[in-house]
């Protein structure tokens, strides 16, 4: 059994007050590229924000220094949403813009102008292109609140590459009634992107995962009370979806969530979905879960950290170490991103290992 855990992102140090909203993909050639929101003057979620990086070339043994992706000055660029074209090569990263007061961080983010934009490298992350705008096929003039990810998307044996995202309809702050996760797609490798299908309403924050049969799960931040996970499920790629529901053995505190394919019996013994959130009605104890059936349910799972936690992301690595990126700390969630990487036998107690 194999564990390793260290702080990856350190608020107060770099030059950023803190570091929030993690995300992680790994590239075609194996690079482990750690994204997350640097914010310049303070913990909010507004204000002089940067989407900063870290890249390993050796699954997480090491890490170069600290590179900006994407910065345009006092602006807010913020809610990475990394995709992998196994195809081409091709890292996107999709994020979110709002206009700053300076950077003092006074705008509450969801009266702000939210629009949506991409970045790509073909270099593993060494060089990006200059952000292009995509607000004017990805988001409804009705809609207001915008975030993509935060979290990686995925590329469907179609090919289609895919980014969840969510909106608010209107100018109402009432996320119960007027939230909605939804989903954005590419079918030309990234050079276009389009909406497709919505989860039902009280959604937010989502992360998405491609079942063995062609499915898409689609995984839920949810304000509709009590506090459990939300989901949808779609047969068309997600152009839109069909079942709509809760579960009640996913509890949460209203906060990010992260899915990962791990194994499918195509390539490996079984099939292997893996989920990571603060398995609590408040932000703590992060908790990794396996499920056997293609999301239909999930194991009790294994605590990573038991005190403060909140966002996350999951990876998997090229020697199939599973690698979680996450907020945690001692005395509140947002002191340190850390990564952790481990094996499915520590995660199973030895229950569990790839044949």
């Amino acid at each position: 059994m194999y564990k390793t855990e260290n702080p990856l992102f350190i608020s107060g140090t770099e030059g950023y007050n803190t570091f929030r909203i993690p995300a992680i993909v790994a590239s075609n050639d194996g690079t482990l590229l750690a994204f997350c929101e640097g914010r310049r003057k303070g913990g909010g979620d507004s204000g002089d924000i940067d989407l900063v990086l870290k890249r390993s070339f050796d699954n997480g043994e090491t890490w170069e220094p600290i590179q900006v992706a994407v910065s345009t000055g006092a602006d807010t660029d913020g809610n990475p949403a990394p995709v992998v074209d196994r195809d081409t090569g091709t890292i996107w990263l999709l994020f979110c813009k709002n206009y700053s007061d300076g950077g003092e961080g006074k705008i509450i983010a969801g009266e702000a102008p939210r629009t949506v934009w991409v970045t790509s490298s073909n270099d593993d992350g060494e060089s990006w292109t200059e952000p292009k705008e995509i607000t004017g096929d990805t988001k409804l003039d009705t809609w207001t609140w915008y975030a993509t990810g935060p979290c990686h998307g995925i590329q469907l044996t179609s090919g289609r590459l895919v980014i969840p995202c969510d909106h608010v309809l209107g100018q109402s702050r009432n996320y119960a009634e007027m939230g909605y996760s939804h989903l954005i797609v590419s079918d030309d490798h990234g050079e276009t992107w389009r909406m497709a299908g919505d989860a039902q309403p009280g959604t937010n924050e989502s992360v998405v995962v491609e079942t063995v049969d062609g499915d898409l799960y689609f995984n839920c931040r949810n304000y509709v009370a009590p506090k459990r996970r939300a989901y949808a499920w779609s047969s068309d790629g997600g152009d839109t979806f069909t079942e709509f529901g809760y579960d009640d053995d996913l509890i949460e505190p209203i906060c990010q969530a992260s899915l990962v394919r791990y194994t499918d019996v195509n390539n490996h013994d079984k099939n292997r979905v893996l989920f990571s959130n603060p398995a609590s009605e408040s932000r703590e104890k992060m908790t990794i879960r396996i499920s056997y059936d293609e999301c239909r349910s999930w194991n009790a799972g294994k605590v990573l950290h038991d005190g403060p936690a909140a966002y996350s992301d999951l990876c998997v690595d090229s020697d199939m170490n599973i690698c979680c990126l996450y907020e945690r700390g001692e005395q509140h969630s947002s002191q340190t991103i850390s990564f952790a990487k481990f094996d499915l036998e520590w995660l199973t107690d030895g229950e569990d290992s790839l044949k």
